[in-house]
């Protein structure tokens, strides 16, 4: 172990733990060819440094995805080094899953982690950071440790940059899929009246974990989750699983979510037990009508409000649109549902980037029929699809619609 920092000869401040052998999701070209592309957004606003603190930028430019439990974690980029910043308690871990240095810091002396930020990024740069994720308690620290010259709020650029995947990234991304259809079909199988939504949703969740360690026996294993829902559990997309039992002719909702590496996958998908009844067919079938008429707008040249507006128009001859709650789609790479967004690749309203080939991006419009009313429940659907030179690509394969998800 090389310590870099020792204010006595037993307890370093810091120092390098490297052992084992490096597994990373990407080809080290893949990190060269992101740390390149930042390093240019650096030379353009004149950056001396950058320092991440999220969990997605710290794995997207590194391949490291830290857990926190507390602690601070960081990932500084210079025009010549790339440093993860992590703490003791993980040991050799964070070296063998990034690429570039590691730097570990101990818990002995109060702001250790401040103090090796410091060590690579310098004292007075000029200094990129996450506005969206550096609190206001460690940005005194940063200032008071580094005493950075100038700050740039590095994250939209970050999040730019990020929104086009590279044909690796749409590789993991295609796998992904297939693993949430893989889920898909195991939930298919599990449903039947009287059974718990918790049950359902661990037949999905361990075949999507078993068809992840067979697709990449290297891998960390973690974070793959499902939400299946049913009867007014429906209602809200992020509703979690309960130990509600399953009646004939509940509405259901199945979602996959796959992790790989840190990269998020979903499949979503509207069923029912066993019947569906008239009222509720009506509104399945047009949100699939939405579902099928959303991605036929998703190609190059069409803006994320342009597609929104549309649908909008759609849902409002059918007089739904009120039963709208969210958007209509976002995009894939780096994210969960506690660390990501790309916020500038979503279908709503207000956003206005222009659909590139590279962009992934999901379909998935969902209509909330209060309870009480005919047809009540939560429909959504959901494919993910790659933007392409000619159109896009649908990489999401589970059959949607009442002929094959009347189930049980």
């Amino acid at each position: 172990m090389d310590q870099i920092t020792d204010p006595s000869p037993n307890r370093p401040r810091s120092y390098r733990f490297h052992q084992g052998d490096r597994v990373l999701p990407f080809a080290p070209s893949e990190y060269d060819a992101r740390l390149a592309g930042l390093r240019r957004i650096m030379a353009e606003q004149a950056l001396d440094a950058v320092l991440f603190t999220s969990m997605h930028n710290i794995a997207y430019y590194s391949g490291f995805l830290y857990c926190a439990f507390g602690r601070p974690y960081g990932l500084v980029v210079t025009q010549t080094d790339s440093v993860t910043i992590s703490a003791g308690i993980d040991a050799g871990q964070p070296w063998r899953r990034c690429h570039g240095d590691n730097i570990t810091y101990t818990d002995w002396e109060r702001n250790n982690y401040w103090r090796a930020v410091a060590s690579v990024a310098g004292e007075g740069p000029a200094v990129g950071y996450e506005g969206d994720h550096l609190t206001l308690a460690q940005s005194a620290l940063l200032d008071a440790f580094v005493k950075p010259a100038r700050r740039v709020d590095i994250a939209p650029a970050a999040m730019r940059q990020r929104m086009m995947k590279s044909p690796a990234e749409i590789a993991l991304i295609r796998d992904g899929a297939a693993v949430a259809d893989v889920g898909g079909h195991a939930i298919r199988a599990a449903i039947r009246e009287g059974v718990r939504e918790l049950d359902v949703a661990m037949a999905g969740r361990d075949a999507m974990e078993l068809e992840i360690a067979r697709r990449y026996p290297d891998a960390e294993y973690r974070d793959t989750w499902v939400w299946f829902q049913s009867g007014i559990n429906t209602d809200g997309a992020h509703n979690p699983v309960t130990g509600r039992m399953l009646e004939r002719g509940d509405i259901l909702s199945l979602n996959c979510f796959p992790m790989i590496s840190g990269y998020y996958t979903a499949l979503e998908r509207t069923l029912f037990v066993a019947e569906v009844d008239a009222a509720s067919l009506k509104i399945w079938e047009a949100n699939v009508a939405a579902h099928e008429y959303g991605m036929s707008l998703l190609k190059p040249g069409a803006s994320c409000a342009e597609v929104t507006g549309k649908i909008n128009t759609f849902l409002t001859e059918r007089d739904l649109l009120q039963y709208r709650t969210f958007g209509y789609g976002h995009s894939f790479g780096i994210l969960s549902h506690y660390y990501g967004r790309e916020a500038g690749l979503e279908l709503r309203e207000d956003i206005d980037t222009v659909l590139e080939p590279g962009m992934v991006i999901s379909m998935e419009p969902m209509l909330t029929i209060p309870e009480g009313q005919p047809g009540a429940g939560g429909y959504r659907e959901h494919d993910i699809l790659v933007i392409t030179e000619e159109g896009n690509e649908t990489i999401t394969h589970y059959p949607y619609g009442p002929a094959f998800n009347t189930v049980g």
